[in-house]
């Protein structure tokens, strides 16, 4: 216990999946949590789910495509607890997909508003945000494997995953650089059984073989669970990993050992 007690941590898109399992690692090690999300019913509910167990949370309506609806959740952050240390950037979406010979310009720029815009916004912020904290912090950016080796399929969610893992290293070398107590890390997904994979397989024709099939690519035969990656996102956020900056913790079943 208490492996991140008393900082303040923003999870945006904390409302479900990778994001409200790591509200909950956090919450459990005495971080206070800000849960960033335009789901208001599941976010509320999730922050009255840690505050009844103990913990302190509180949610916060956030498009992280919008650069007010950031400085309205950051200054809301200040105001309810007075700082903030830790941001995991991870509000994300994979549709549409496509190849890039079929998949519209608009399609593109759907899926880059959230996954590229909306993770550089979260990082310009929460540097702003975490230097009048006058704190150490910790910025954790979710990228991918996709992030990593391409998918013929998933042209605008590759590009954009990958823009993540470079975007963390640019922001990690100019924190640095500058002085600030301010560490940028990605973190890299592999095939993890949350709503939004079952939600793009569905779009495929027999989800439950698509899944087996995806299962048996990764060499240690399963899918991950969301807590796989609320534990790697624990660690980057707490002191243990104070001497990281700039890397990239990949969690993927050894997906990309291959």
């Amino acid at each position: 216990m208490g492996r991140v007690q008393d900082k303040v941590a923003v999870v945006s898109g904390g409302a479900a999946g990778l994001g409200a399992a790591s509200c909950r690692a956090l919450a459990r090690e005495g971080a206070k949590i800000v849960i960033g999300d335009l789901r208001a019913e599941p976010g509320e509910a999730l922050a009255g789910e840690i505050t009844a167990s103990g913990g302190q949370a509180i949610f916060q309506h956030l498009d992280v495509r919008s650069e007010e609806s950031w400085q309205a959740l950051t200054e809301r952050t200040l105001t309810q607890f007075g700082k903030m240390n830790v941001l995991f950037n991870n509000a994300g979406v994979a549709l549409p997909t496509g190849d890039v010979e079929h998949l519209s310009l608009e399609d593109w720029h759907a899926v880059m508003a959230v996954n590229s815009d909306g993770v550089f916004l979260g990082v310009k912020h929460a540097v702003r945000t975490i230097r009048r904290s006058g704190e150490p912090g910790s910025i954790i950016n979710t990228s991918s494997i996709m992030g990593l080796v391409g998918m013929a399929t998933a042209t605008a969610y590759t590009a954009a995953k990958g823009a993540v893992r470079l975007l963390t290293k640019t922001a990690a070398l100019y924190c640095a650089k500058s002085g600030y107590d301010i560490r940028v890390n990605s973190i890299h997904p592999g095939f993890i059984s949350t709503d939004m994979l079952h939600g793009t397989l569905a779009h495929t024709e027999t989800t439950e073989r698509r899944l087996k099939e995806i299962a048996e690519s990764t060499p240690m035969g399963r899918l991950g669970e969301p807590m796989d990656i609320a534990y790697g996102v624990l660690y980057l956020a707490s002191d243990e990993s104070k001497y990281m900056t700039g890397a990239e913790l990949v969690i993927d079943g050894g997906y990309t050992a291959q």
